[in-house]
């Protein structure tokens, strides 16, 4: 099945190609698998949104399915 994929911020970098880009998987494959396709650091995902919606790890794709990949943000108040 094909996914379109979009990575954001500091997970640009493990992109295969200019985002969006898409990502081969077989039927029945999970978010969790399309981040050990692209071998995505466990630690650097923080937020996956599969067709506008934020989805947890083991949520199984379907054949043209956009997901949205983000890190963990930093930042904040200091007061």
């Amino acid at each position: 099945m094909r996914i379109v994929v979009r990575l954001y911020a500091s997970l640009r970098k493990y992109a295969v190609e200019q985002a969006p880009f898409e990502v081969q998987l077989p039927d029945g494959a999970t978010l969790a698998d399309l981040f050990q396709t692209l071998q995505l650091p466990p630690e650097e995902v923080k937020l996956a949104f599969v067709n506008g919606l934020v989805q947890p790890e083991d949520w199984q794709l379907f054949d043209g399915d956009e997901v949205g990949i983000f890190p963990p943000v930093g930042g904040g108040f200091i007061g």
